[in-house]
């Protein structure tokens, strides 16, 4: 095998390490290589996610008969030793994470990198978190890797200054701290009961667990899943996440949209595995249906109350988590398909969002969102009430205001899942998915309730989003010409044009996602593929991917 494939599973978490520990020694004069050095890593990670996409789906089959790659290292084979995994999944989420991160590491070199200490060390350890994180193959490692992802963005929602931020971000740093805690024993009662944190080999033990064993691994679970959820930021454990989101730095929420994510990835993985022989609570389908309908509509209702941008952006990453644990719910190939594609898109439009709703906050007044709540709680802007009743509303938009107008009516478009962008084609199919009748799917009384909570909630994202646009585009208060740089204005286009690409030329993606959630629910290959042939206690599958050796042969 050659060697640079050989080793491409472990280069998306030793890339942004390195890059980060080299920062950390450069002296601050170093303005190029310190800008130059992070831009050339978050560049590799892309190129070789994008690369173990293609892998994973079988380009080179003479190595990964089943576009699974296991990566051992040390050569300690599974369930001993450590593992990485990287199959049709993990690439996507990889790929997903290394896009989102180069938008919002060119964004951030406007302004944003320079207004704290070790911006870029921290973003690429984040970096580092995220990949690890898709990448283990034991709860162990996702730990770690957990953990490594949160410190740094400890430091990162903190980055900037301001009272708000500084208040939000402790109580994130504190709940976060509380979430990695419960993890911590989750994973215990787990290794207590079952005797290992392999996710393949948890899942090929499961079946054979009984009485107190049974009963202790589902303690573990109930308490792991709860820290998933937690980091998810599902209801009624996502109390903190609107106010870290919404006062963050803009580069950096954007970045941070796609975290949420890790906790689904997470209960995705395990309910999969697991889904041969029905597993614990909250890793199978109704829990999770129903814990994401609650997130949903919840969430939905709270778009309506919300007048700040950024805010009411946090509030949408919080409906596509619902959106998401509710699909993945309904179970099933074809929805888990579907559920990717919109995942997908939604993390596009929320990354793109984040970082237009600070430009646009440039071109408003101070006290110009306060004064509209104001004036429209007391009726002020009713012509019943008006005194200049006849006044021409509306005021000359120059360039940059179009382009900012544009922007923002497209990330709405994405968010609400209106046509012709990607959000349509993915609501389009997860609605066409649920009103389909395969096996392992929820009855159709669930998904007709999923039917219609998509559809009220993009109403809901429509009337708030609406309203949103009006105040800030066509209101009467006075703005200021906003000035903007290639830098800040080309990411949030980067992301609304892939979005517009995954819309146009849909068919590569909705076959490629069709395959990952068909191999999600076949987890023999996945079990078959991680272990060796004698730990592994299932049937035999037709053929075992070859392991790609680590550091040793």
């Amino acid at each position: 095998m050659s060697p640079l494939i050989q080793q491409l599973p472990i280069l998306p978490i030793l890339l942004p390490l390195l890059a980060g520990a080299c920062m950390l020694l450069l002296p601050d004069g170093w303005r190029r290589s310190r800008i130059a050095l992070p831009l050339l890593s978050t560049l590799l990670q892309t190129g070789v996610a994008f690369a173990l996409l293609a892998m994973a789906a079988g380009a080179l089959p003479a190595y990964w008969p089943e576009g699974i790659a296991v990566y051992t290292l040390g050569a300690w084979s599974a369930p001993f030793g450590i593992v990485l995994v990287a199959d049709r999944l993990a690439a996507v989420m990889l790929s997903l994470s290394a896009i989102l991160g180069l938008a919002a590491l060119v964004y951030s070199l406007a302004r944003w990198d320079h207004m704290g200490a070790h911006f870029h060390p921290l973003f690429q350890f984040l970096l580092m978190g995220l990949n690890g994180a898709f990448l283990t193959g034991d709860l162990f490692n996702l730990f770690v890797f957990f953990e490594v992802l949160l410190a740094a963005s400890y430091g990162l929602v903190l980055h900037g200054s301001g009272t708000l931020r500084v208040r939000a971000g402790l109580h994130y740093i504190a709940v976060n701290l509380a979430g990695s805690l419960v993890f911590l024993i989750g994973a215990a009662l787990i290794y207590g009961a079952a005797g290992t944190l392999n996710m393949a080999d948890l899942a090929a033990r499961l079946p054979t667990l009984a009485g107190s064993e049974r009963t202790l691994l589902e303690a573990g679970c109930a308490i792991l899943g709860a820290a998933f959820l937690l980091k998810a930021g599902v209801w009624p454990l996502n109390f903190w996440l609107v106010n870290a989101y919404g006062s963050a730095a803009a580069p950096v929420a954007a970045l941070f949209s796609i975290m949420t994510k890790v906790g689904i990835y997470a209960l995705l993985r395990l309910t999969t595995l697991f889904s041969a022989t029905g597993g614990p609570a909250p890793f199978n389908g109704p829990w999770l249906f129903w814990i994401g309908m609650a997130t949903l509509l919840l969430s939905s209702a709270a778009m309506l109350t919300e007048q700040k941008p950024q805010r009411l952006v946090a509030y949408c990453v919080i409906v596509s988590a619902g959106t998401l644990l509710a699909g993945f719910g309904i179970g099933g190939p074809i929805m888990a398909g579907a559920t990717l594609f919109y995942l997908i898109s939604s993390v596009l439009a929320t990354g793109a969002f984040f970082m237009l709703c600070e430009m646009i906050e440039r071109s408003q007044s101070y006290g110009a969102n306060i004064l509209a709540i104001t004036m429209e709680s007391f009726g002020v802007d009713d012509p019943v009430y008006s005194d200049r009743p006849d006044e021409v509303v509306g005021i000359a938009i120059p360039a940059a205001m179009a382009f900012l107008g544009f922007a923002f009516a497209s990330c709405a478009l994405l968010v609400t899942g209106m046509p012709p962008l990607s959000g349509f084609v993915a609501k389009f199919w997860m609605l066409s998915a649920a009103l389909e009748t395969a096996p392992g799917m929820a009855p159709p009384a669930l998904s007709r309730v999923l039917l219609i909570a998509v559809l009220a909630s993009g109403l809901a994202g429509v009337i708030a989003l609406s309203r949103m646009g009006s105040r800030l585009f066509w209101g009467t208060q006075e703005r200021s010409k906003p000035r903007l740089r290639v830098i800040e204005a080309g990411p949030v286009m980067l992301l609304v044009l892939l979005s517009v690409t995954l819309a146009l030329a849909a068919d590569p993606a909705v076959r490629y996602l069709q395959a990952t959630g068909a191999a999600l629910y076949a987890p023999q290959t996945y079990i078959q593929a991680v272990l060796p042939p004698a730990a592994a206690t299932a049937s035999p599958p037709a053929q075992v991917p070859a392991q790609v050796p680590g550091a040793a042969p």
